[in-house]
């Protein structure tokens, strides 16, 4: 008798969902790239180096999002808002950006005079400037258009130090603001869902907020994430790992808008796991909290920032949430990919 062959996971090839800042990424970097670069601790949204004396931060990252103009901005304008929010994770603020493009033969010349417009605009805004930056072409089908890297370097305010490693039992865990609106957009956008009217990516820089959470609360502000690919499930869960320590939020208590979760309802998506560009989550000591929470409301990036529950000395690196119907679920990482090409 011939018996079926059982399935085997892909383990020699790269897969869409191995970008997905879930569980394949998380085991691709933990087994391929960092022993390859001799790394080690916490994987953090930027690195503190010491050039010359002084504490810089530094901060790359790579946009690739499908399409590249959404409702709320474009690949331009993300791109600088993401580098500056990975800065603004470990405490800093930027002081200087790169940017450098990958274009594909055929991409029509006014979209990336407008895209690099945009991503200028943002710069300004944010008031850093982009410094340097690299151009190459490739031919047709080898890319999808365009393809853009950021690079940071900054300087923390005062003495603050927030790492993913930072988290402590009795911290409480705050949100800046609603989740889910950057991946709804782009996912209504691409697949011309209709939420396009409603929902629009909250893409934007948080340095400044992040200011007034250190202004605010000094040292006792321990750990930042910035919830994008994998959303607020998969910040909270790099948060607890890294910190050695448990997560327990209050599902009520985390603010989802009425179209986003119209949106999950419909596609059967978790909105803890949608992507988001323009919020973050933090454990801050509780006798600092309600002043760091008084300064983030102060903000209009942090207008609707709230406590979503707290940090304890649970099972190391289990996340749980508390039900509307007074029940606790675990909050898990994605294993692949839910929203191809959110960033």
């Amino acid at each position: 008798m011939t018996s079926c062959p059982l399935p085997v996971a892909e383990t020699e090839r790269v897969l869409l969902g191995h970008g997905s800042g879930g569980q394949l990424m998380a085991e691709l970097l933990a087994e391929v790239i960092t022993p390859e670069l001799g790394g080690d601790g916490p994987l953090e949204d930027a690195a503190v180096i010491t050039a010359a004396g002084a504490d810089l931060v530094f901060s790359t990252d790579g946009f690739v999002v499908t399409p590249r103009f959404f409702p709320g901005g474009d690949i331009g304008s993300l791109a600088v808002h993401g580098t500056v929010n990975d800065l603004a994770m470990r405490g800093a603020r930027p002081v200087a950006l790169s940017l450098a493009y990958v274009l594909e033969e055929g991409l029509p010349v006014p979209e990336l005079r407008r895209i690099t417009r945009s991503a200028a605009e943002a710069a300004r805004a944010v008031g850093v400037p982009i410094v340097t930056g690299d151009t190459k072409v490739v031919g047709r089908g080898a890319a999808d258009g365009v393809y853009v890297t950021t690079t940071g370097v900054g300087v923390r305010w005062g003495d603050a130090c927030p790492s993913a490693a930072g988290g402590a039992a009795g911290d409480v865990v705050l949100l800046s603001g609603p989740i889910g609106l950057h991946g709804t957009a782009i996912l209504s956008a691409r697949e011309g869902l209709g939420f396009e009217a409603e929902v629009a990516s909250d893409s934007r820089p948080l340095h400044r907020l992040v200011a007034a959470m250190i202004g605010a609360g000094g040292r006792d502000v321990h750990a930042m994430r910035d919830p994008t690919r994998g959303g607020l499930a998969g910040a909270l869960n790099e948060l607890a790992h890294a910190s050695g320590v448990a997560v327990e939020v209050s599902e009520e208590d985390v603010p989802v808008p009425r179209a986003v979760a119209s949106a999950c309802e419909l596609l059967g998506l978790d909105p803890m796991h949608v992507a988001n560009e323009g919020c973050l989550v933090a454990f801050v000591a509780a006798p600092s909290a309600p002043a760091v929470l008084a300064a983030m409301r102060a903000l209009p990036e942090g207008a609707g920032a709230t406590v979503i529950g707290r940090v304890t000395d649970g099972t190391t690196g289990r996340v749980t949430a508390r039900t509307l119907v007074g029940s606790s679920r675990i909050v898990d990482v994605l294993v692949g990919e839910q929203l191809p090409r959110i960033c």
